[in-house]
């Protein structure tokens, strides 16, 4: 027994020693990192006091310090930055819906602006910007070498001011100048209408509106249906809507869900991770649902497709998405500015993350670009009723022909509205599917 006691005792001393041989060489390390860290912060403090005794001219010390701060976020990726008093205010007027500006989301791609969208109903969507377009210029000045948050800062001025970007498009062989005069932007975050048997859901941004106006847009357009089963399903057109609040994006999700995962969050701490659930309600009571995508939906849009997608809930129709799939936290600071820090990166119910990949649609379906080509009237397909003395038909009843009348009618708006927007008709067309399939 003695033997037996010894032999722990033993055991217990040289695991402390190995314990305090393996730690100590730990501390040691932590403590040069520290020292370097505060070497490095040493030699800011050296640059920071020779820019203000040498430089040529004089340079306000705050301006240096914020530019100092912004460099740093922002050399960590496209969507970190400082936030100066005046940008935070406009900050959290935009995710209330009413802001001053052109009404477009933009990011930064090897040097250069990229639109992610033009916001439905703006100046830049009034005059023409597109998704997928490059801004090199700002009233003739190159915006090549400059942060986000600069290029973004010379597109700003006064409401009613001209402001000309230059662009770069795919499928244009030069840039080109787009004049937009600024104005007050308000938006409306959901446009809700019917087209035929369909509700059309049009989501333009995630603010703080975005779910209220969905739920009464959809309840009031059911109404107007006659109903529920007056209606064969329901499009959510996400396209060119640059995403927003998390928030909003998991309450729209929930609106189609009855339960399961909407998205989980994690960061750089597992502990720190989140995921939010669905809640018992469709607001669409069951109703197919069809989601349309395209390379400006980014973000919260990304979310909504994502969860709806890996549910089966919908059918995600359209282009692959923008493909942001991290998460920004605004942390305030001394002085009433803010911090914007990627925090954490989201997946969708399935585990995949969609950062730098996007949403890839169940059915692809490419936008056609406008023409201005129309159709010749005169070289129009002649029928039977078109020529001079035809029979009547005289079999059908009137109310039969009024039927007829009315089918024919429902399918040539259909054929106006796949002039106009072929991937809204193309989803509609999937609903009148499921429809007659129930009937069946």
């Amino acid at each position: 027994m003695r033997k037996l006691v010894m032999a722990a005792v033993g055991g217990t001393l040289a695991g402390v020693i190995a314990t305090t041989q393996f730690v100590a060489p730990l501390v040691a390390q932590e403590s040069r990192s520290n020292s370097s860290v505060y070497e490095q912060l040493d030699l800011f403090g050296d640059i920071f006091e020779r820019i203000r005794s040498q430089y040529v001219e004089e340079v306000d010390s705050s301006d240096l310090i914020e530019a100092a701060i912004d460099g740093m976020l922002s050399s960590l990726d496209p969507h970190s930055g400082y936030l100066s008093p005046d940008d935070a205010a406009d900050m959290r007027v935009q995710t209330r819906g009413s802001f001053g500006g052109l009404g477009i989301e933009v990011t930064q791609e090897e040097g250069f602006i990229k639109v992610v969208a033009p916001m439905d109903g703006t100046p830049a969507d009034a005059a023409g910007v597109e998704a997928g377009d490059f801004i090199t210029h700002v009233d003739d000045e190159s915006v090549l070498g400059l942060t986000l948050d600069e290029a973004v800062d010379m597109m700003r001025g006064p409401v009613g001011s001209e402001i000309i970007i230059t662009v770069v498009r795919e499928g244009e062989p030069e840039p080109f100048d787009i004049s937009i005069i600024r104005d007050t932007i308000r938006l409306t975050a959901v446009r809700a209408r019917l087209e035929g048997d369909t509700v059309v859901l049009r989501v333009s941004t995630f603010n703080d509106q975005t779910y209220d106006n969905l739920a009464d847009g959809l309840a009031k357009q059911i109404v107007t249906a006659g109903g529920i089963d007056e209606i064969n399903g329901v499009i959510i057109d996400l396209r060119n809507n640059p995403g927003g609040l998390l928030s909003q994006a998991i309450r729209v999700s929930d609106a189609f869900l009855e339960k399961g995962e909407i998205v989980s969050t994690r960061g750089r701490d597992p502990a720190d991770g989140e995921r939010f659930n669905a809640t018992p309600d469709d607001l669409a009571q069951g109703k197919p649902v069809v989601v349309l995508i395209n390379g400006g939906s980014a973000s919260a849009s990304e979310i909504v497709a994502g969860a709806l997608q890996d549910h089966r809930r919908a059918i995600v129709v359209g282009t692959k998405s923008f493909g942001k799939g991290s998460v920004q936290t605004v942390m305030p600071l001394r002085g009433n500015g803010a911090m914007r820090l990627t925090t954490s990166r989201y997946y969708t119910p399935s585990g995949r993350s969609i950062q730098a990949l996007g949403v890839s649609p169940d059915i692809i379906v490419e936008q056609p670009r406008r023409t201005d080509e129309t159709e010749d009237e005169d070289q129009r397909l002649r029928s039977e009723a078109d020529l001079r003395g035809s029979l009547n038909n005289d079999s059908l009843s009137e109310d039969e022909i009024r039927q007829i009348e009315e089918d024919r009618e429902r399918t040539e708006t259909a054929a106006a509205l796949r002039d106009q927007d072929y991937q809204l008709a193309y989803a509609i067309d999937i609903l009148k599917g499921f429809s007659a399939l129930a009937q069946q």
